[in-house]
């Protein structure tokens, strides 16, 4: 992983445009992210725009992987959630871009992501992945545990339904009571 820069991302239109291209990229490989192919630029960039500004607000970190400059993976830390759940926050939008996988970025923006959650309070961290054609092996060698499978749950963004599983973490000290 020589050469990997991972940093917070902020609202920028160049980052909202590259992210916005990774995720057109994603999609079309059928990477099941909650978009369906074709998925427009306008609508990518307009949901990166969302997600930097919710990250300039403090309700998420979006992490970015750099190689060379140019921008190869990414993952959200999602912190706002509701007064009862202080203690937790939520993995998403995982994607790297196929040039990029095999290669230990991914597990890098995973234990980053770890880290500040921990840093943040946090003590347990969930996410959920499809069964077909997700990463659940790529979590589970993260030690993040099934807590199991929904049938249905999505459609695969070139067609076709998948499950999605629903995997959870501890990290960091004691959960508080």
């Amino acid at each position: 992983m020589t050469g990997i820069e991972i940093k917070p991302l902020s609202a920028s239109p160049k980052l909202s445009e590259a992210l916005g291209t990774m995720l057109m990229d994603v999609v079309a490989g059928g990477g099941s992210v909650g978009f369906m192919h074709p998925l427009s630029p306008e609508r990518a960039r307009a949901f990166w725009d969302g997600v930097l500004a919710a990250a300039d607000r403090g309700e998420r970190i979006v992490l970015g992987a750099f190689d060379d400059g140019t921008l190869v993976a990414t993952v959200s830390l999602i912190l706002d959630l509701p007064p009862n759940q202080p203690h937790r926050a939520e993995i998403g939008k995982m994607m790297t871009r196929p040039s990029h996988r095999g290669r230990g970025i991914a597990s890098a923006l995973m234990r980053k992501a770890e880290s500040l959650a921990i840093e943040k309070g946090r003590t347990l961290l969930v996410l959920d992945t499809a069964a077909d054609e997700g990463a659940p092996e790529f979590y589970e060698r993260l030690g993040y545990t099934l807590t199991g499978e929904i049938p249905d749950y999505a459609l695969k963004p070139l067609g076709g339904l998948t499950a999605t599983r629903i995997y959870w973490k501890r990290i960091g000290g004691a959960t508080p009571r």
